[in-house]
């Protein structure tokens, strides 16, 4: 008589060799090796822009701080007011001067008065050369920021913080000035602020209250972009002149030499 039970299986031997295949299947340590290289590159590359940029997120942070109490308004117009150490002085606008004349500014470096009728490019520009001051103030006068620096004073890690304030910035412009009596000097229209560590906060003040404050410079929505050959050329300036003004360099107050570029020559508005 045949009993109920059945009898245990047997594994085939074909199920055995498939379990002592899965059993024996290598690990892909290729593939993993790969993964773990990709992310670690990634965390490397990651760090690398993170400390890189330090720098401009520091840039930024100063720029947040300093918009909060320097942003002029109607109740505030000009907030540099409040800034230690600024010098402000009036000076009347629309006095141009031939390419070749010196005008024998009061202040160094000047932050107004008379000046050529070609203004200097203040599109974010760096200037590698010390450019001619006469060209540099007609920019102020269309609310540029002037940041000029001692070259013997100002090089390498600092030299770069104060590019961080001008490269492709509107309105702004940097460039050495030889013989600076400070390491670094903000000119806007009639202001001015002498400094001796590129970290200082108020120069970040000076530019939120003052970079085209229409209550502080005279041709409101002049343009700031280069003129080019034969006008003034960014890429080929006209140089700094050391030298102090000769006799025949034109006062302050004085009303403007006839032939000089005026804004309608040169596009201006």
């Amino acid at each position: 008589m045949a009993s109920g039970k059945k009898g245990k299986k047997t594994p085939s031997a074909v199920q055995a060799a498939r379990g002592s295949t899965v059993g024996q299947k290598n690990v892909p340590w290729g593939t993993i090796t790969a993964v773990v290289a990709i992310v670690l590159l990634a965390a490397g590359v990651f760090g690398y822009y993170y400390v890189a940029s330090s720098d401009t997120r520091e840039q930024r942070e100063r720029e947040e701080v300093a918009a909060e109490n320097f942003t002029p308004d109607r109740n505030n117009p000009d907030p540099s007011q409040k800034i230690d150490g600024v010098t402000i002085k009036e000076y009347q606008g629309g006095a141009h001067v031939r390419p070749n004349e010196r005008v024998a500014y009061d202040q160094s470096p000047p932050f107004g008065g008379p000046h050529d009728g070609f203004w200097a490019s203040c599109t974010g520009t760096v200037y590698e050369e010390a450019v001619r001051t006469e060209n540099m103030v007609h920019s102020l006068e269309h609310g540029a920021i002037w940041i000029a620096y001692d070259p013997e004073r100002v090089s390498g890690e600092d030299l770069e913080t104060l590019k961080l304030r001008v490269e492709n910035e509107p309105f702004m412009m940097l460039s050495p000035y030889p013989g600076l009596d400070s390491s670094v000097s903000l000119q806007s229209w009639g202001h001015q602020l002498k400094v001796d560590d590129v970290t200082d906060e108020r120069i970040d003040q000076f530019i939120a209250a003052l970079k085209r404050n229409s209550n502080t410079y005279p041709e409101v929505g002049a343009s700031c972009d280069a003129l080019g050959p034969g006008q003034f050329d960014p890429d080929n300036p006209p140089p700094f002149n050391p030298e102090k003004p000769g006799p025949n360099a034109r006062p302050m107050g004085y009303q403007g030499s006839a032939g000089a570029a005026d804004e309608s020559m040169s596009g201006g508005q």
